[in-house]
């Protein structure tokens, strides 16, 4: 029979706040780094009129996942293990149209100060036996809560638009045949991450072209205006005369 006494029903409930806490930790780290993601994101589009981040994707792994991982690790089965061992907790996929992006993206982000580098892993130019590619982050961020301070590792996960529609291909046919995938299709899975890889140097190239005649037709352009959110705003001359001395631009 369950004993209910009020000392036992006390450490029940501090037990469930303790969870609790543990999860909102990782949802408050999530909402962290999206933001940070989400600036860097608008950064791009505003000063250099191109985004390199696609889509953006977070999850938090349920308690029966992490569970799971635990047990199957081998770890002792507590909070502080699963803090020290259990890494992708909160995780973030990030999609980029080109490989060039997705290092820009991942310096960008190591250099904030109140992120720490944990540990990554570069499955690009390294890519697995089965042909996939990514690079993967863990980084650790602070969070706040009302009477404490926790870093939070979260998993950040970049590739490009191929290397993802890949990934999700080979994800279904391995779910589909139970992980018992035929040699044939293992083999075409590696050919077509090789064809993958092809398209994303190719349309690397065609970028890199289109991106000298834009800065052709860019200089020519007026450097009176700006746009912000798709208005375009007239600046002072006032304004501009001594940061165009400084450079140079005129006498």
């Amino acid at each position: 029979m369950e004993d209910k006494t009020p000392s036992n029903l006390t450490q029940l409930k501090l037990l469930k706040t303790e969870l609790i806490r543990f999860m909102m930790s990782y949802k408050f780290a999530l909402d962290e780094m999206n933001t940070k993601i989400d600036i860097l994101k608008q950064e791009f589009q505003y000063i250099h009129d191109y985004n390199p981040i696609e889509h953006v994707k977070s999850r938090i792994k349920s308690p029966e996942s992490i569970l799971k991982k635990i047990q199957r690790k081998g770890y002792e089965l507590s909070l502080p293990s699963i803090r020290k061992n259990i890494k992708d907790i909160a995780a973030i996929r990030i999609t980029c149209s080109f490989i060039s992006d997705i290092y820009e993206i991942s310096k960008m982000l190591q250099n904030q100060k109140d992120i720490t580098d944990i540990d990554c892993k570069d499955y690009i130019k390294n890519p697995k036996p089965n042909g996939y590619q990514s690079l993967h982050l863990i980084l650790q961020i602070p969070i706040f809560m009302s009477d404490r301070e926790d870093h939070i590792n979260v998993e950040i996960q970049i590739r490009t638009i191929a290397m993802d529609f890949w990934a999700s291909l080979e994800h279904k046919i391995y779910y589909k045949y139970n992980k018992e995938v035929p040699q044939t299709i293992k083999d075409d899975l590696r050919e077509a991450a090789m064809t993958a890889t092809q398209l994303d140097k190719k349309m690397e190239s065609i970028h890199k072209e289109m991106n000298k005649i834009k800065e052709l037709i860019n200089h020519e352009e007026d450097l009176n205006e700006v746009s912000i959110n798709n208005e375009r705003f007239r600046l002072p001359k006032d304004f501009l005369l001594p940061i165009m001395k400084r450079a140079n631009l005129v006498e």
